[in-house]
């Protein structure tokens, strides 16, 4: 079926569906979903959808055409959820009050998905996810422990989780994040039989806290801050020469440190990187109208690819609804703000350090096209697309990462 259910029956299963009654609150709004001339509306009181239309706030637009692809099993790239299609799809629109949308995008997304599961040819109830799942997770054996790091002339409390043994495989997680996005590699022993994987939480991040008396909210990186955070790391963990692995900004960061420091890494994996990033600071991640919460794991949902097991995705949503008050606001002043390499990812030469570039297929921040055009600059890197795979390569699906990422560290053995 290429277009969406009747409203009846669509608001029918809005109202049995488990994720919107454990939603349920003291709130209310109201919304569409217009495809084309027809639009399709809810209304919510107390956070419980009704039987009729009600007065939307905002209206979620787009051509038949564009819903069709977004209905699609597994739909092509960018059109597979709401900020996807916000930022790469111009048909797409988000009409309204944008405050109403940004305050409950979780509600809209979920309504989005039980309109795309009826679609489908599906009868209720409608999963937490439509994601395929894989089952368990499998959890690491890892070890912990805390390091004392001074960057910017504040000493941080930094923790770190290693788990294998072999080589030092530095992993560093993405903004608003921690080290737990690397539990699928740290579970893969593929990997841990030849390297011993090495993840830290930045400060304010996962298990390392704030500097005593520091103000809430005040959290911001910056280039300099980021590398003398990672140098100082290195240094207090006692770390030789280890190859250096990021996704996101701590991509972006590796395109610095092979910059800065080669001497200092083995060889470094940037996935997901580019030499600037346009649009992704958003200021609705620190509003005190939106629950940062929730609105932060929906910024961000788009961002893996559809086929990326529910059980990582969903952890991945986990983990950034736990962030601190402004946390991944400040880490996003970097990777969309602070960080421009244009002046210098042209003098990056991977001859002094191997370098490595992967894009996935779904990632909608840094696309494979913005990817590719930075590599094209580098001196004797090495780029590859990851069909499959989205924006957060080693947390959504850790083991078609892994098959990505083991040939690189094969060569890197030489």
């Amino acid at each position: 079926m290429s277009q969406f259910p009747q409203a009846p029956s669509w608001r029918a299963a809005c109202v049995d569906d488990a994720s919107l009654a454990a939603w349920a609150g003291l709130w209310s709004t109201g919304f569409a979903i217009a495809s084309g001339a027809k639009a399709t509306a809810f209304s919510l009181v107390d956070g419980k959808v009704q039987a009729d239309a009600g007065e939307p706030a905002f209206t979620l637009a787009a051509p038949d055409a564009v819903w069709r692809k977004f209905l699609q099993p597994i739909p092509p790239r960018h059109h597979h959820g709401i900020f996807a299609m916000h930022y790469r799809v111009p048909e797409f629109t988000i009409q309204g009050d944008q405050l109403a949308f940004m305050q409950h995008a979780h509600i809209a997304r979920r309504v989005l998905e039980i309109g795309k599961w009826l679609a489908l040819g599906n009868a209720p109830p409608v999963p937490v996810s439509l994601a395929p799942r894989q089952g368990l997770r499998p959890m690491p054996k890892v070890q912990g422990g805390y390091v004392p790091v001074t960057a910017g002339g504040v000493t941080y409390q930094i923790y770190y989780e290693t788990a294998g043994a072999g080589r030092d495989l530095l992993c560093m997680h993405t903004a608003g994040s921690d080290g737990r996005q690397f539990h699928g590699l740290m579970a893969d022993s593929r990997i841990t039989n030849g390297h011993r994987l090495v993840a830290f939480d930045l400060p304010w991040h996962g298990k390392s806290p704030p500097p005593e008396a520091a103000i809430p909210g005040s959290w911001r990186l910056n280039t300099d801050l980021y590398v003398e955070l990672i140098m100082g790391f290195l240094a207090a963990a006692g770390l030789d020469k280890p190859i250096a692995l990021g996704a996101s900004m701590s991509g972006e960061i590796c395109l610095e440190l092979a910059y800065r420091h080669p001497e200092a890494f083995g060889g470094i994996v940037a996935c997901e990187a580019c030499e600037k990033i346009e649009r992704r600071q958003t200021g609705w991640a620190a509003h005190p109208r939106v629950n940062q919460s929730l609105f932060v794991p929906e910024w961000i949902s788009a961002l893996s690819a559809p086929q990326s097991p529910a059980e990582y995705q969903e952890a991945i949503s986990w983990h950034y609804g736990q962030g601190g008050p402004a946390v991944f606001h400040g880490d996003i002043a970097f990777y969309s703000g602070d960080w421009d390499g244009r002046e210098r990812v042209g003098s990056i030469d991977s001859n002094r350090c191997r370098l490595f570039m992967l894009t996935g297929e779904y990632d909608y921040s840094c696309t494979i096209e913005m990817s590719a055009a930075t590599a094209a600059k580098i001196l004797g890197v090495t780029f590859q697309a990851m069909p499959g795979i989205g924006h957060f390569p080693f947390a959504e699906n850790p083991r078609l990462f892994a098959d990505y990422l083991l040939p690189l560290l094969e060569q890197l053995k030489s």
